[in-house]
């Protein structure tokens, strides 16, 4: 089976923990604050192998969770860094974020690895809060959480040629026989269940990727029969050669054909009505009405196209088309099938910065992931670290708001699992 598309939800490590610990040595009697900090978390990148030729490997497992950091040691010890998980994916693969629909990255030929899941970093020691005023801070920082988003794998062949065509046209039949890849060939007229790829080289030194698309039918660019499956990787190529049955045998009308499939093509995406495209009138060996085939020769010329009258089965023309490739191939420029505007542009998540309020049976409720790290860095039987959580609160803004909504002295105020009551 081939799969070229999947949707994976990821999320990176948790940082560790920093540690709240104090000198013990016998002759330091008023040992300092050396709790370490904690590690940080594991990234998730995703990284090119080249020998893979599909996203199968993400067809089953749809969650992926990095290790989170350790928390810090005492005596300076810093918490181990968890190590990055690494996910293989094809070449040319493109991650997208699922929310916005924007390219995190593309996976060619420039770029083999990228963090797609940025790691939390490790909290610091109480060693970092000691101050002329703070000599001995009871209190530590909580690690950071880690990314976590849902993205979408789309792999889109990377192909220099895409031969494209109707179903049983002849592609399969005429990628075997000028390369070593095996496609399954039969005459039917059900298409390809999934792309094939072959190397061409007519000139030593020149050669170039070569890819059967699928067989395409009248509505593929709305995603009938495997559409989109396939027009993905026509995005790809820099040249098409576009493959038409021009022997008249099944009563198929040559122009119509090729129309159609430009329909597709052009309707799917309008950067690929730029793209370079060469004719390959195949079974020409069948031919019986010559001059229908004559005709529709000229009028392809006439409308500015090359055609290479071909015989797939005997050979008969194809080394004449492939050298034709090789040279448009030399002058056309790589193709950019996205822009700037279709990429990602990384944003801090505003859960980790924002805070929740409400009232719930008269209660004030403060909650948010500022809040569960600020709660979970105190000691609340510590007075110089309640003093901290209390003056954190007010940097933070969270007073402020707390009156702005009418809270009076004397009402409960519920901070994740602690209730205080209000005083100003």
């Amino acid at each position: 089976m081939f799969v070229d598309v999947a949707k994976i939800h990821l999320k990176a490590g948790k940082g560790g923990d920093g540690r709240v610990s104090f000198r013990r040595e016998k002759y330091v009697p008023d040992g300092g604050p050396n709790g370490g900090d904690g590690g940080r978390g594991g990234n998730i990148v995703f990284e090119v192998d080249p020998g893979m030729r599909t996203l199968m490997d993400f067809r089953y497992k749809l969650s992926y969770h990095a290790d989170d950091g350790d928390d810090g040691g005492k005596k300076r010890s810093s918490g181990k860094s968890a190590k990055d998980l690494v996910l293989k994916v094809p070449p040319g693969t493109i991650v997208k974020d699922e929310k916005t629909g924007k390219i995190i990255v593309d996976l060619s030929d420039d770029i083999k690895k990228a963090i797609i899941a940025k790691a939390g970093k490790g909290g610091r020691g109480n060693l970092h809060f000691k101050s002329s005023v703070r000599q001995a801070p009871t209190f530590a920082e909580q690690g950071f959480y880690g990314e976590e988003r849902d993205v979408i794998l789309e792999l889109k062949m990377l192909a220099d040629v895409g031969l494209v065509g109707y179903p049983n046209v002849g592609k399969s039949t005429m990628l075997s026989s000028i390369t070593k890849a095996k496609p399954k060939i039969a005459n039917y007229h059900f298409t390809t269940l999934f792309p094939n790829l072959g190397v061409v080289e007519v000139i030593k030194g020149k050669s170039f990727v070569l890819a059967d698309i699928p067989g395409l039918i009248d509505g593929a660019h709305e995603g009938v029969g495997l559409g989109h499956d396939f027009l993905r990787h026509v995005e790809r190529t820099k040249l098409i050669i576009h493959v038409v049955d021009v022997s008249g045998i099944e009563g198929r009308d040559p122009e119509e054909d090729f129309e159609s499939i430009n329909n597709e093509l052009f309707k799917y995406s309008e950067k690929l009505s730029d793209r370079t495209q060469i004719i390959a009138a195949n079974k020409t060996d069948l031919v019986y009405d010559d001059g229908k085939y004559k005709d529709f020769i000229v009028k392809m010329e006439e409308k500015g196209y090359e055609v290479f009258p071909i015989s797939a089965v005997s050979g008969k023309g194809i080394k004449e088309l492939m050298l034709r490739v090789t040279e448009l191939l030399e002058t056309i420029e790589d193709v950019e099938i996205y822009s700037d505007d279709d990429m990602f542009v990384y944003e801090e998540d505003d859960k980790f910065n924002e805070i929740d309020y409400k009232v719930i049976d008269g209660v004030y409720v403060v909650d948010g992931i500022p809040i569960e790290r600020l709660v979970y860095s105190t000691d609340f039987e510590d007075i110089d670290s309640v003093r901290r959580f209390q003056s954190m609160l007010t940097k933070k803004g969270v007073i402020d708001t707390l009156r702005e909504m009418g809270i009076e002295e004397g009402d409960t105020v519920r901070i994740f699992d602690f209730e205080f009551e209000f005083y100003n």
